[in-house]
């Protein structure tokens, strides 16, 4: 007996509108604001130009530290009192890292907010950084390092970054260190790393109503006693793709499985082929009905999930595949894959197709930006990437208007089949020959 189901058509995209953007500038830092009328909560998030790529090669997981040690008391108080003065106001404070910025937020009631923006100031502007403390989060972070470093995963990460940008450069590091360069870390590192990135005034955000938000109150306490020249952020970083494919092999004694990393640079988040050039990864890889995982998963049977798309920041971007498979189907994963890629690269994509990845990722605008938070996130994308204000406004449209002929040009451009590093870890005497025999590239071996 067989069952056919035909899949269900893509739905309607539900309302969306991104609320007005305020800009001002107050105390020698920028206020950038979202207007939420009659939300009851609020968010306060300090925008610092304190990313990883800040981070001195060889130095790297250095933001990851300070942000566990923001937690660890401050000037005016310890750990325990900062502790209790934030709890009492009934929030967290919540830090976050990227490539290009370092973020710390809080969310409150909106009559709260500004006590909440003052113990925000007080954690990043004057933190205690006691050497004990700095020493034992250092620790901390390198153990949970070495601790996910014994999985699948993190090797091949590093190995296909490497092989893309260049280990002597900061951006072909991992992002957050690895266990050796965060173990390696003193105390100085992480006091001269607050004192040039951590006192420079930044970028408030502030999403919630503001006709009960002094905007211009909150700007002061965030950036009282701040100072520094402008940033010079740099542009795009040029990368020459390889002119042939390389497969290098990740040697994990014993595994079951082998763990697949496929991909090659791509532009920067503000490139204008952004929104087709998201599209098209979508088709390819990026959702659950993308033709990789319809491939991969449910024709082949080789794996789980498989994913793709096109990863971006302010300076770099690259398209990347990740997915695992039972070590005795590596190399026809392999083969396949490349060949999807190949195939979306020379005929572009459907109709059909195009209008499943539009109606998800526009529908998805309305469900991912309910929140204040949310709004907050938006708006640091508009800060990070010199995007105009009205750009999340017209992101919905933009992705609903565009064509197929738009999108197969994007998959012709950015797409680069011919310049893929494959990164496979697994147990390197199951297949190497295999791999060898796929013809896909020459292979490079690494054991450490």
């Amino acid at each position: 007996m067989t069952l056919i189901v035909d899949r269900p058509g893509p739905g309607t995209s539900r309302p969306y509108r991104f609320p007005q953007v305020v800009r001002r500038t107050v105390a020698g830092g920028q206020v950038v604001a979202a207007h939420l009328p009659g939300q009851n909560l609020a968010v306060a998030l300090l925008l610092l130009d304190a990313g990883a790529e800040r981070e001195p090669t060889g130095k790297e997981g250095l933001g990851a530290v300070l942000a566990k040690a923001l937690e660890e008391g401050t000037a005016q108080r310890d750990a325990t009192a900062y502790a209790l003065a934030i709890e009492a106001l009934g929030t967290e404070l919540v830090t976050g890292l990227d490539w290009d910025s370092f973020q710390v937020s809080v969310q409150v009631p909106v009559d709260r907010l500004a006590a909440a923006v003052e113990l925000l100031a007080e954690a990043v502007r004057t933190p205690k950084l006691d050497p004990e403390d700095v020493r034992r989060v250092r620790d901390d972070e390198a153990t949970a390092l070495r601790m996910d470093w014994a999985n699948p995963g993190p090797r091949a990460d590093a190995a296909l970054r490497a092989d893309l940008f260049g280990a002597e450069n900061r951006w072909g590091r991992p992002m957050y260190g690895d266990p050796d360069s965060v173990a390696a870390l003193d105390v100085e590192d992480v006091t001269v790393f607050h004192s040039e990135w951590f006192i420079r005034p930044g970028t408030l955000v502030v999403a919630g109503d503001l006709d009960r938000i002094d905007l211009d109150a909150l700007g002061a306490v965030a950036f009282a006693g701040t100072g520094g020249g402008p940033v010079e952020r740099g542009g795009p970083i040029a990368v020459t793709p390889r002119d042939r494919r390389r497969i290098i092999l990740v040697d994990r004694p014993g595994s079951v499985q082998s763990t697949l990393r496929l991909g090659h640079p791509a532009p920067h988040r503000a490139h204008p082929d952004h929104v087709p050039m998201t599209l098209a990864g979508t088709v390819l890889g990026g959702a659950f009905t993308s033709r990789l995982n319809h491939l991969i998963r449910e024709v082949r049977g080789y794996t789980y999930g498989i994913r793709g798309d096109f990863g971006t920041s302010r300076r770099f971007g690259r398209f990347a595949v990740s997915s695992g498979v039972q070590t005795a189907v590596t190399a026809p994963a392999l083969v396949e894959a490349v060949g999807e890629i190949t195939r979306t690269q020379e005929t572009g994509v459907t109709e059909d197709e195009l209008a499943v990845a539009r109606s998800w990722r526009a529908g998805q605008l309305s469900v991912e930006l309910q929140s204040p938070r949310a709004i907050a996130a938006a708006l640091t994308t508009l800060v990070v990437h010199d995007l105009p204000d009205d750009y999340h406004a017209r992101l919905r449209e933009s992705l609903l208007a565009a064509e197929v002929e738009q999108v197969s040009a994007a998959a012709a451009t950015h797409l680069r089949p011919g310049s893929l590093t494959l990164v496979v870890e697994g147990d390197a005497t199951l297949i190497r020959d295999e791999l060898a025999a796929t013809g896909l590239g020459d292979i490079v071996d690494q054991t450490g």
